[in-house]
């Protein structure tokens, strides 16, 4: 019998701690993986694996051939993905309608920002598909591989009643308009694109008319938008974030995209968080430090209440004379979702436990967005902060991807009415649904 010995390596932290993300979400022993990468060294080939990469031209002819095996693989692209939100979501979604499984291939994403590009890379993309870091006004639309579905949750810090709403004429007001341009471009079959509720008001209203107005008009053949304020907590979402979304077919397809019916009942922060228990060694569960003062005053907020309605001693009230968010040093109420989880903000913003005088951890916050507790965020607290709070909820986003690819399977659903409306080039948005 062998005798074995230890070998100690050294690697990089940033290093080892993707390798561990790696493993785990694939279920392999680490020691197995570093062991096979010694043999197949030692047998001459650098790498383990005896499969050649597949390349995307190949890859779509099998796309192409895959319905005929049962399989009905639609290409999808994303702008602004941020971390994966939407991402995971179209990753995960599946439909069977007979005979023939409808899914979501990705072949690529973009964004900006770095930590969300590696974060989305690591958890959706996995080798497959291209993330392209990129600013918006640089990326080259024409370059861009052919898609049947455009997903983008274009930036919201104009229209959000958080910021100062400045809608069209903010400076991220106008970056829907790059998804007008890739369908121009592409003539995707569909498109999902996501915003705040506030959308609707910004500049009187006039920013959401035009937007549905140049989306409606989009590409060769034009889209017929159903567009409805989602609440996510009726979609199995422990979190009240209430958002846009509007669905758009081709009209060529003749089909129109139907609001799923919400499902019942609401998760809890409670279940959220504690069921089933987050482990000591989490990913992104780290805890904030709390100075003295703010783990007083939070032992005087009752869970469901805040800064401002809690029976606070004079000494630890906010002087605050300016707006009041509801939110600020806000408890989670244990029996009902939470509140929105937002992606920035300074003191008394960062969700805060119903029991322990603390703020959440990231991992919580991730649990209260419906991440898995195997998706690892790349970047810094403050950056893993960031891309939480401003994804879109991976179990909600999924319900309503699943939505589309039974519209497009012709799978019938359980629906309910839009509260916007159906939106064409002949059917624009009227005054009344505006002010729904």
């Amino acid at each position: 019998m062998s005798r074995k010995e230890t070998l100690n390596i050294r690697i990089e932290g940033s290093l080892k701690e993707q390798f561990r993300v790696h493993c785990r979400q694939s279920g392999e022993n680490e020691s197995e993986v570093i062991r096979s990468l010694i043999r197949a060294h030692l047998k001459g080939s650098g790498d383990p694996s005896p499969q050649k990469k597949t390349s995307i031209k190949a890859k779509a002819r099998q796309a192409n051939s895959s319905r005929k095996k049962g399989l009905a693989e639609y290409r999808v692209g994303e702008l602004y993905c941020g971390p994966g939100g939407m991402g995971i979501a179209a990753s995960q979604a599946k439909v069977k309608h007979e005979g023939v499984t409808h899914v979501c291939r990705h072949l690529w994403a973009t964004d900006y920002d770095s930590d969300s590009c590696k974060t989305y890379e690591q958890n959706v993309l996995r080798g497959s598909g291209e993330i392209i870091l990129s600013d918006i006004h640089e990326l080259d639309i024409s370059r861009l591989e052919k898609i049947d579905g455009l997903h983008f949750g274009f930036p919201c810090n104009d229209y959000s009643i958080v910021g100062e709403t400045q809608g069209l004429q903010g400076k991220f007001g106008p970056l829907y308009s790059y998804g007008v341009k890739v369908l121009d471009e592409h003539n995707p079959s569909w498109f999902f694109a996501e915003n705040v509720g506030g959308l609707t008001s910004a500049n009187e209203g006039e920013a959401f008319r035009r937007i549905l107005q140049e989306l409606s008009e989009a590409g060769k053949y034009g889209y017929t938008i159903t567009a409805n304020l989602y609440k996510f907590e009726q979609y199995k979402v422990p979190q009240a974030r209430h958002r846009m979304i509007m669905i758009g077919m081709r009209n060529d397809l003749k089909l129109r995209f139907e609001v799923p019916k919400p499902i019942w009942p609401v998760v809890t922060a409670r279940q959220a968080i504690e069921e089933p228990p987050i482990l000591p060694d989490a990913f992104n569960n780290e805890l904030t430090r709390q100075s003295s003062q703010v783990a007083e005053r939070l032992r005087h907020i009752k869970p469901g209440q805040n800064a401002w309605n809690a029976d606070l001693p004079e000494h630890l009230k906010l002087n605050v004379k300016t707006t009041r968010l509801s939110h600020i040093y806000k408890r989670l109420d244990p029996n009902k979702p939470s509140y929105t989880v937002t992606g920035s903000g300074g003191g008394g913003t960062h969700v805060y436990h119903w029991e322990e005088p603390r703020a959440l951890t990231n991992r919580e916050r991730a649990r209260l967005q419906t991440f898995g507790d195997d998706f690892f965020f790349y970047g810094s607290k403050e950056s893993v902060r960031k891309q939480i709070g401003m994804s879109i909820p991976p179990v909600g986003a999924r319900i309503i991807i699943e939505a589309i690819l039974k519209t497009m399977a012709g799978k019938p659903y359980q629906s309910i009415a839009p509260s916007i409306g159906y939106i064409s080039e002949e059917n624009p948005l009227s005054e009344a649904n505006l002010k729904y």
